[in-house]
């Protein structure tokens, strides 16, 4: 590992305890910081509303002044109860149709993230997977911490065991077998990260807005590769949250993740030819493994800050 990783191990790695909720609050008011939380949400009807709850409960209605002033549910084309679970437990519902409907919408968590930007109006936005279990507001409280207290800090990830099944820490398979050998060896600097493409993270709008996001699974591994190259490596920072629950997918979803992420490495790598965007894989059929081709997400949106719907608003 370089020394300058060791280093920001030291300096920018901490623990959700080390700065409790009354400090969080009272730096907030001092710098007069707002927050939005961000939930992406695709058939999510068993999980948002819990999260959404425990986070109004905790960090809005429960408390003397506010941690969180925007809790925005964004549902990208839910076929079951997701958005009226979410807002009966207190979120705000946005469809990703209905932002910034003059450029129609792909398929993609990064789509949704992106979009995300113009629903919300938060100086730090902080965004949370849907499928969490078990949830703890420590999630959110952690990850903003660092930038209500840490002003030459911009962007924050969380980190946390993922067991699966009963086994401890044998989550997070893509991240094992793909993103920590990438960005080892192509990006060393990023080697202290614990959860690479974990979901939950918080960064500055005026970061954000900078940034282009992929609009599919390889979003949080092109944020952060583009944040370091845009802010450096000391303004970036993780905090533990203890353990994360969530639902495990099959392991052909995990290889289209994988060739997706894949992908936009390779894309920061060349900015050139991209290899071909396309992975077949099999399945048993009945006449034996049949072959079964799938697109891997080639699209990008722009930083949104040269989005004129965006710009537009800034200036109202």
């Amino acid at each position: 590992m370089l020394e300058e990783v060791e280093r920001w191990l030291a300096d920018r790695s901490w623990s959700v305890a080390d700065r409790p909720l009354d400090q969080l609050l009272a730096a907030k008011r001092a710098a007069g910081t707002t927050v939005s939380v961000v939930l992406p949400a695709l058939d999510e009807e068993a999980t948002v509303g819990d999260i959404v709850e425990v986070i109004r409960r905790e960090l809005v209605d429960g408390l003397p002044y506010p941690l969180v002033d925007e809790l925005v549910v964004v549902d990208s084309g839910s076929t079951d109860r997701t958005a009226e679970v979410a807002a009966k437990a207190g979120a705000t519902v946005v469809h990703r149709d209905d932002i910034l409907p003059r450029i129609p919408a792909v398929p993609g968590k990064g789509e949704v993230l992106w979009r995300s930007l113009l629903a919300t109006t938060g100086d730090v936005v902080c965004f949370v997977d849907a499928d969490l279990r078990d949830f703890s507001a420590a999630f959110v409280t952690g990850i903003v911490g660092p930038l209500l207290t840490e002003p030459d800090v911009h962007f924050v990830k969380a980190m946390y065991d993922r067991p699966l099944a009963d086994a401890p820490g044998q989550g997070g398979r893509v991240t094992e077998l793909v993103a920590r050998p990438l960005l080892n060896l192509h990006w060393p600097r990023l080697a202290g990260f614990v959860q690479p493409l974990g979901g939950e993270y918080a960064v500055r709008r005026s970061l954000l807005e900078r940034l282009p996001f992929p609009v599919g699974y390889g979003v949080e591994l092109g944020l952060l590769v583009d944040a370091l190259h845009t802010v450096g490596l000391d303004a970036l920072a993780q905090v533990d949250v203890g353990v994360r629950l969530h639902r495990h997918q099959d392991g052909q979803a995990l290889g289209r993740m994988a060739a997706a992420i894949y992908r936009t490495a390779q894309l920061r790598l060349s900015r050139g030819h991209l290899v071909r965007p396309a992975l077949t894989q099999f399945e048993r059929g009945p006449h034996g493994f049949e072959p079964r081709t799938h697109p891997v997400d080639t699209e990008e949106r722009p930083p949104m800050a040269d989005v004129e719907e965006y710009a537009v608003r800034r200036v109202a």
